[in-house]
């Protein structure tokens, strides 16, 4: 009987476990759909940038307030998570705060965590009080309504019940050992090293020593289980940035911003048709085949690249690209989030499919990215200003997927803007966008 809770423990730590890496296996291979890209250059770059944008929070601050209250959060989580360790060991093996002689070192480790759980709190609550009661306006667009909404609010509710077990766990720990209690009376060289929790300690005096024990047991309980219950959460919330915005920024694109990418096929027929001792009618050369590809652009998930895919799960819904995004300021349809959101739901849900059939493919189901998520009037706002690129905090970059399938409308749908087939059709003639023959270009000085 007595080691029914470490068997408990055990079984409760490595269902969690398994369903995680059950979620990360499927992920991957989601993200796997994907082109290949080579982003294995300048490694020593994009390592010093991971450090400073994902680490570092750099672009987080750019923002005081959100930033200066995500960096205590996320600090503050990271750091305060270290105990899981702790408690880890004493689940196993039926411990109970077996770093506890380390001395005054533990202490400062404890009061350093109660602190820290307290600007989480009080962080998260200014969070909520910004989403739902101050009600910012990127926040409340028409993309974050339903689902998005509550997911946002579930994560600050789920952070603040643990940061509130952590400090009830310790309130409760701490009047056990000034009490003597049998199994906590040997910690007392830590008594004094509760900074926040000491404050909480005096609501358990007058109650009986076995019931402060149920409490205490009940918040280490549910504090572990809810970090194993967040853990998986995290799979289908928009938290998946905590994990994925170290990865996402080290293979973020380093390439100039204005910099658009060429296809090298139509790049080597154009230098073909430049070149006047080329042959137009001559056979391809053996492996040229396979260079040219099976479509140009984007109309759906896997004719993106693997990048793309993972940046769509990493999308952390902040909506500072869209604050950001000249188009959707004045009023037109696109917003660059929900760009990256839509990809997203219809990469999950090409993986739903796969989920039941291994050899489904994401045109069985007669829908696509393009349409079904994502409409043409989205796509034809956007500016190409990068506006979008530039503000996101984690390396996301949609303005790529809205180039892919722009490229994807015009070169296997010609089915462009009225305003841009009449531009590419002047250049075409005129060498120029306007509609005026060259011979006429300087008509206009002649006039003045």
């Amino acid at each position: 009987m007595q080691f029914i809770p470490q068997i408990l423990f055990l079984l409760a730590l490595g269902f969690g476990l398994v369903f995680f890496a059950r979620n990360v296996q499927r992920m991957r291979r989601n993200i796997k759909l994907g082109r290949d890209l080579d982003r294995s250059d300048q490694k020593d770059k994009r390592l010093s940038k991971m450090l400073r944008v994902a680490m570092g929070q750099s672009k987080m601050v750019t923002k005081p307030i959100a930033g200066t209250l995500h960096v205590i959060v996320y600090v503050g989580f990271v750091i305060i998570n270290i105990e899981v360790l702790e408690i880890i060991i004493d689940g196993l093996f039926g411990t109970h705060r077996v770093f506890s002689f380390i001395g005054p070192a533990y202490g400062f480790l404890i009061g350093s965590f109660e602190i820290l759980a307290l600007l989480v709190a009080v962080s998260v609550i200014l969070f909520w009080i910004r989403r739902n009661i101050i009600k910012i306006k990127r926040f409340i667009l028409t993309e974050m309504k339903g689902w998005p909404k509550n997911d946002a609010n579930y994560i600050l509710y789920i952070e603040l019940v643990l940061m509130i077990l952590f400090l009830t766990m310790n309130g409760a720990d701490l009047h056990l050992q000034q009490v003597g209690a049998a199994g906590y009376a040997h910690e007392a060289g830590v008594v004094g090293a509760f900074p926040i929790s000491q404050y909480i300690a005096p609501f358990f005096e007058g109650m009986a020593e076995a019931s402060v024990i149920v409490i205490e047991r009940a918040a280490w309980w549910m504090h572990i289980l809810g970090i194993l219950f967040f853990l998986n959460y995290l799979y289908y919330s928009k938290h998946l940035h905590i994990l994925l915005a170290f990865p996402n920024v080290y293979f973020s694109n380093l390439k100039p911003q204005g910099e658009f990418r060429n296809l090298e096929a139509v790049t080597d027929e154009v230098k073909m048709m430049m070149d006047p001792d080329a042959d137009p009618f001559a056979e391809p050369e053996a492996g040229d085949e396979e260079e040219m590809p099976e479509k140009f652009g984007a109309s759906d998930v896997q004719d993106l690249s693997w990048f793309q895919l993972l940046s769509s799960y990493t999308c952390t819904e902040c909506g500072r690209c869209t604050a950001e995004c000249p188009a959707n300021q004045t009023g037109k349809l696109l917003s660059p989030r929900k760009i990256m959101m839509s990809t997203r739901d219809r990469l999950e849900e090409v993986g739903e499919g796969l989920n039941k059939d291994k050899n489904f493919k994401p045109e069985d189901d007669g829908k696509q990215l393009l349409d079904d998520y994502i409409t043409r009037e989205e796509l034809w706002a956007c500016t190409t200003c990068n506006a979008c690129v530039e503000a996101c905090p984690v390396g996301i970059d949609p303005l790529s997927i809205i180039m892919d399938m722009r490229q994807y409308l015009v070169m296997e749908e010609s089915a462009a803007p009225s305003e841009l087939n009449g531009a590419m059709t002047n250049i075409e003639n005129n060498g120029a966008p306007w509609p005026y023959n060259q011979q006429d270009r300087l008509g206009w000085a002649e006039e003045a």
